[in-house]
């Protein structure tokens, strides 16, 4: 489902007018890249955990000369889904 489909399933399921959804959906994404932006946590009961996490600098390699290189330290966003999530993609037949 890309943005477009989302914002269709809500105007249908919820009754509004494209540009409600429209904005709606500008309103989410724009509140959740907000949140992260500033290192925040975002928790939604039945889908999931948005977190930023520190990732710490490490040797890595060049997959193409072999050459060890040094990866800096960085921020990398997580996700981690709510257990009733994991149930539903567990029982679902695909």
């Amino acid at each position: 489902m890309n943005k477009n489909e989302l914002i269709q399933k809500i105007s249908k399921d919820a009754g509004l007018r494209r540009a409600q959804s429209v904005r709606s959906v500008k309103a989410i994404v724009g509140a959740i890249r907000e949140t992260i932006r500033t290192g925040g946590k975002i928790s939604l009961t039945g889908l999931g955990t948005f977190k930023v996490k520190a990732r710490k600098a490490r040797p890595g390699r060049n997959p193409k000369t072999g050459e060890t290189i040094a990866i800096p330290a960085g921020r990398k966003i997580s996700f981690k889904p709510s257990l009733s999530l994991k149930k539903l993609v567990k029982n679902s037949a695909v």
